[in-house]
């Protein structure tokens, strides 16, 4: 699946909230086509609270390992939480004071494609991400996207 495929399918999800920064907007120039997904049935982002998904393009100061400022690549990061980030990476997504991981098996390639792996920044916070998506992740990350959404509303409520 492209990019494109992975933004329409993210647009079809109930009362989701899509903001794309452009040039000339109020948002900062670093995150000028990038993509994230709230679940917002008010319309409005959430003032508390992050997206349960966005699509980058282009690595950020802090965040270059996944090398996507190399032409045609571009990552979809999904919020899964605790108990599906262990089930998916095999560790915990907390790190410890000194930056280890507890019970870390491998050492990561964050420039791999097509494959679900920590999130290179937001691992702590149960983020998975994917370089590249295409056939071999598709069924999972349609699972974890269908999780986040639902995951995302029941906070959205349980905060009104």
């Amino acid at each position: 699946m492209s990019m494109h495929d992975y933004l329409e399918s993210l647009r079809e999800y109930e009362a989701v909230l899509e903001l794309a920064p452009e040039a000339g907007g109020p948002f900062p120039e670093i995150a000028w086509g990038d993509h994230f997904f709230y679940y917002a049935p008010d319309g409005q982002i959430p003032q508390r609270g992050q997206p349960f998904a966005t699509i980058v393009t282009k690595d950020y100061l802090d965040d270059a390992l996944s090398r996507l400022d190399a032409p045609d690549r571009w990552r979809l990061n999904i919020h899964v939480g605790r108990d599906r980030f262990i089930d998916l990476t095999g560790e915990q997504p907390r790190l410890t004071s000194n930056g280890a991981t507890p019970g870390a098996n491998r050492a990561w390639d964050f420039a791999v494609t097509d494959t679900v792996i920590p999130h290179p920044v937001y691992r702590a916070q149960g983020w998975i991400a994917v370089v590249n998506p295409s056939s071999a992740s598709r069924a999972v990350i349609a699972d974890v996207i269908s999780q986040a959404h639902a995951d995302a509303k029941r906070r959205w409520h349980r905060i009104r």
